[in-house]
């Protein structure tokens, strides 16, 4: 076993960090092998690809045991004579074992009061305003209203009128490997500036900043189709929390340790999304999709909040990987501010879930083609004429021994406990003596709270994990009209890759029958002594080869994926 990250993970899951797998139980371990940039130290699994960078080089390679002898990605220039750098650039901050401040005798007073009459007791200055409603400073109209009244769900059950991804002609079947751009040439070697200023206080440079009057539309079929992607999750998720507050009770709230104003936090993340949509559809136009018909896999609150922390991860990395590929330089930024508020979603989810809100240092991006394989299973139907979508269905990838965490004690998961086959579905209830939903103790329990520190963890590296893959050729999303499809440039499933911050780490798989095998969780960290690479709610795909990629080019690997899964490390 080995493996190959895009940058690095001592597995945390919720912080409680997991030795890796011990040689004497008869686990293989190996010398680290970091590709795609970051120097990785020795692991029980592998080799990664990072795309880190030191003060001297950028994107360098370490080849251990495993070596594919591929190039550093970038490589920086020697310093210059005259160069100017700070002392002591490097290394750790000495500890605070000895730290003293003037507060440090501080201590709480004894609460012997709080407040028990609520009301205006106090007034501040104020005039009647009136938000304006026309005019060029009158807002625009949302697309989507509050909603009104109940909608449908459930599986799709007719036939589709049109089948596939939308297409032209494919010019290639691989995008091929170039050397690093030619232009991309400025190196900073003595901290100051190196051109004439635009003007005072503004360095030379940047894209957008010529004083161009800015067109927040798509510039691009890549820009269309891609925000066009992130529409079909806003929709989701804006009918996903309704529908949620609109079928759960306030005790099935409150049995799953959430109170009103939880849930009311909920409802305001819908109304987040109600402007989300509104924000993508005025950048694409007329054509923009409606709102479609989904089929979700809850059937608990427990079961509902982690199903959004797995879509709201999907939604969210599914754009951080796209958004510095568009050509709206304009489009991207209200994009990134519109995901920002997403991202928050996801980390409230994962509390809700009683799981560690953010174990990583970096949040993973994919490409579209991944988002749109794990966001269409979910969506049943959508209105005639609905705009449809370039990217790629892959087949799913299942893990049968994924963690639940709905266990006080993770490792006693038995196979399957999802609420249903799709890959992004939550997991299922265990018995009431084996869940750790109402488990008041420290370390085991994972009620809804702020932060959870399990004592043990999800997963740990060296852990083996099982897999099963579905073949090419299903339907799947909107009206069964799209198919699952693998490249004709793939050959025959062979790694594991391990999507996850800034890495993509290979593990070696085992095939052990028809579209069955298994492989072992990936160690490494991101830079040496940091977090865990793979940690929280992440990303793997079965690939026939280990090729070197980096976070900018993801979507490379693509023509070589055979299945893709989600995989629930922390």
């Amino acid at each position: 076993m080995y493996t190959k990250t895009v940058i690095s993970s001592a597995l945390l899951s919720g912080l409680a960090a997991a030795a890796p797998a011990a040689t004497s139980q008869g686990w293989p371990s190996h010398e680290g092998h970091q590709v795609d940039g970051q120097v990785q130290g020795p692991g029980s699994a592998g080799y990664s690809h990072a795309s880190s960078y030191s003060h001297s080089s950028y994107a360098a390679s370490s080849h251990g045991a495993s070596s594919h002898g591929a190039s550093s990605a970038t490589t920086s220039p020697a310093a210059a004579s005259g160069t100017e750098v700070a002392a002591d650039q490097y290394g750790n901050v000495a500890g605070y074992s000895d730290a003293s401040a003037p507060f440090a005798s501080y201590t709480p007073e004894p609460l012997t009061a709080v407040p028990s009459s609520f009301g205006l007791d106090s007034a501040v200055p104020a005039i009647k305003t009136i938000a304006p409603s026309t005019g060029i400073y009158g807002p625009d109209p949302q697309r989507s209203s509050l909603p009104t009244g109940a909608t449908s769900h459930g599986p799709y059950s007719g036939e589709p009128t049109t089948t596939g991804a939308v297409s032209t002609v494919a010019i290639s079947v691989t995008i091929p490997t170039l050397p690093a751009n030619p232009t991309a040439t400025y190196y900073n070697t003595n901290g100051k500036l190196q051109n004439d200023q635009p003007i005072p206080y503004t360095p030379a440079g940047g894209l957008g900043t010529n004083g161009s009057l800015p067109r927040y539309m798509v510039e691009s079929d890549f820009d269309y189709e891609s925000i066009t992607l992130g529409l079909y999750q806003e929709w989701i998720e804006l009918d996903l929390f309704n529908n949620g507050i609109a079928v759960f009770s306030d005790e099935d709230w409150a049995a799953a340790g959430l109170t009103p104003e939880d849930v009311s936090l909920i409802s305001f993340m819908a109304q987040q999304e109600q402007g989300h949509a509104t924000l993508l559809s005025n950048m694409l136009g007329e054509t923009a999709p409606p709102q479609c018909t989904y089929d979700y896999p809850f059937t608990t609150v427990r079961e509902f909040v982690d199903f959004n922390q797995i879509l709201t991860r999907f939604g969210e990395s599914g754009v951080w990987g796209f958004i510095n590929h568009l050509d709206s330089r304009e489009v991207g930024q209200l994009l990134a501010q519109s995901i920002a508020t997403e991202a928050r979603q996801q980390m409230i989810f994962r509390q809700m879930s009683g799981l560690h809100p953010m174990p990583v240092w970096f949040e993973t991006g994919i490409p579209q083609s991944w988002a749109w394989t794990f966001l269409a299973p979910y969506i049943s139907s959508c209105p005639e004429n609905t705009t449809r979508l370039a990217w790629q269905n892959f087949p799913a990838l299942h893990v049968p021994n994924q963690a639940n965490i709905n266990r006080y004690s993770p490792n006693d998961t038995g196979l399957y406990e999802r609420a249903d086959n799709r890959t992004s579905s939550p997991a299922t209830m265990p018995p009431q003596d084996e869940s750790c939903i109402n488990l008041n103790k420290t370390g085991y329990g994972c009620g809804p709270a702020i932060g959870h520190n399990r004592s043990e963890p999800l997963s740990f590296a060296g852990k083996q994990v099982l897999l099963e893959w579905d073949a090419p050729g299903q339907a799947v999303g909107p009206n069964n009209s799209y198919v699952t499809a693998v490249s004709s440039a793939a050959g025959e499933p062979a790694y594991v890759a391990w999507a996850s911050q800034l890495n993509l780490t290979y593990t070696q798989l085992t095939v052990t029958g028809p579209n069955t095998g298994y492989t072992y969780q990936p160690n490494g960290t991101v830079y040496a002594d940091g977090a865990a690479i793979v940690n929280g709610t992440m990303f793997i795909a079965l690939t026939d080869t280990d090729m070197f990629l980096t976070p900018f080019n993801l979507s490379m690997i693509n023509p070589h994926v055979i299945a893709l899964g989600i995989y629930q490390a922390g």
